[in-house]
């Protein structure tokens, strides 16, 4: 982009200006990096509170079977993606990834049963690429809609379902991965209990019409504060959370991501509907034997950041390198410097040392077990 005139807004953009938000360009949009309180203290809010996150630069995009049949929909969405989608109960959804044939990460996003439609939250930076793969492979038996008058929130944090009560009673009965429909000041809202914090919360999509006015009345209670995307950063950091683009890509796999769980038993050999995705043979080769590298945490030996791309040595002269950075910074509830990279699986083991090339010093490192910070989840 060669300036912010190019830039596209939220429809929460003139109540992030409001508020003091310091914008700046993210994935095609204007988008808040932090408030006045500043990332620390919005970090620290959201572990201990609640805190409010635009995320409507996200894609919302429905697939309708044109049969009727919601199945038939998800049958379709199988044949890209490795995990059991047919599977997803009504007002459930799961964690998935579109492949690419090598078997690298197109994207990872969250696919919602509707009932009669299925629901997918795709990343921003991904989601016109996304949106053009599901019409080519899907086009001619599903209707594929990219939602663009609909606003995205998170609110998230320990408060989150006290100060969701307040406007929907019923907001207690769920569990963590379920979504209903709800009407929140009117607005008629998807409300899932999700995100990406590794706290307890919500993420909840709004008509845009109506985003500003649910926004101003979450904000009005006390435990709400606005959250920028600095925060939101070191948070799934913390959580052991993958970022697109950083931690994943079209040159990782599932499993040297870690993100083998995400693939359910029936879509690996010996189960009812095994394969049939791109990448198929080399994900569930390396499933079932191993792989070259890993994601790993990595704890760090000090107060100066380990940020990418970071190189990672096995030895202090930086002779054999071994891996490298892919997210890293300060992370606020631990009260040290914590970072996620790339590994030999030889050196993968949590408690192995190693080095991290930082301005030409060679810093002392750890490979850690993720998370940082455990997950508060209500199951």
């Amino acid at each position: 982009m060669d300036g912010t005139s190019e830039l596209k807004k939220t429809p929460l953009y003139d109540l992030n200006v409001s508020l003091g938000a310091r914008m700046v360009p993210y994935a095609g949009y204007e988008m808040p990096v932090q408030f006045p309180a500043g990332v620390m203290k919005e970090h620290l809010h959201t572990r201990t509170a609640a805190g409010l996150f635009d995320v409507s630069h996200m894609g919302q995009i429905v697939i309708r079977a044109r049969s009727g049949d919601n199945a038939d929909a998800a049958r379709a969405l199988e044949a890209l993606v490795p995990v059991d989608v047919l599977g997803i109960a009504e007002g459930r959804q799961r964690y998935a990834l579109f492949t690419n044939d090598a078997g690298g990460i197109l994207d990872d996003l969250m696919i919602t049963n509707r009932g009669d439609h299925l629901f997918l939250v795709v990343n921003a930076a991904c989601k016109d690429a996304d949106f053009a793969h599901l019409q080519k492979h899907l086009g001619d038996t599903c209707d594929v809609t990219m939602l663009t008058d609909r606003a995205l929130i998170a609110l998230q944090g320990p408060r989150a379902e006290t100060v969701l009560a307040e406007f929907w009673a019923d907001i207690a009965d769920m569990r963590f991965m379920d979504v209903r429909s709800c009407d929140l000041h009117d607005a008629e809202c998807i409300v899932s209990r999700a995100g990406y914090t590794g706290e307890d919360g919500f993420e909840i999509s709004i008509p845009a019409a109506q985003a500003e006015t649910v926004c101003r009345r979450l904000l009005d209670h006390p435990d709400v504060q606005p959250i920028g995307l600095g925060a939101r950063d070191s948070l799934r950091l913390e959580a052991g959370l993958c970022l697109y683009g950083n931690d994943i890509d079209t040159t990782t796999t599932p499993a040297e991501a870690g993100l083998g769980w995400a693939i359910q038993k029936v879509r690996r050999r010996g189960g009812d509907r095994a394969g049939g995705f791109p990448g198929a043979d080399v994900i569930l080769d390396q499933l079932e034997k191993t792989t070259a590298r890993r994601r790993v945490g990595l704890k760090i030996d000090g107060k100066a950041p380990v940020r990418p791309p970071a190189r990672l040595y096995a030895d202090a002269d930086g002779k054999t390198e071994v891996g490298h950075v892919t997210s890293g910074g300060f992370g606020p509830t631990v009260q040290n410097p914590v970072a996620m990279g790339y590994v030999a699986t030889a050196l993968a083991a949590p408690g192995t040392d190693l080095f991290a090339e930082v301005r030409g010093k060679f810093l002392p490192v750890s490979v850690s077990a993720l998370p940082f910070v455990s997950n508060t989840f209500k199951r």
